[in-house]
């Protein structure tokens, strides 16, 4: 799923880097099998569509970081 969920962010715009992090070589390794994985259309088109029924609740930032946020 990571690998899957990182070529998605490879994806969207070639300024998009993802950086995953972890502290296990294991994972690094699969973390780069991401860049292995070339969804199609189709499949970018399914996961948007997936991603787009998740209802999005709260707030990014605490009310007093929002007033940082963009001055």
């Amino acid at each position: 799923m990571a690998q899957v969920a990182l070529a998605w962010l490879l994806a969207q715009k070639k300024w998009i880097v993802p950086i995953p992090g972890t502290t296990k070589p294991h994972r690094l390794d699969e973390n780069l099998g991401a860049a292995a994985i070339d969804l199609n259309t189709e499949e970018l088109r399914d996961i948007d569509g997936a991603l787009s029924k998740i209802g999005i609740q709260g707030a990014r930032y605490s009310d007093q970081m929002e007033k940082l946020v963009d001055r």
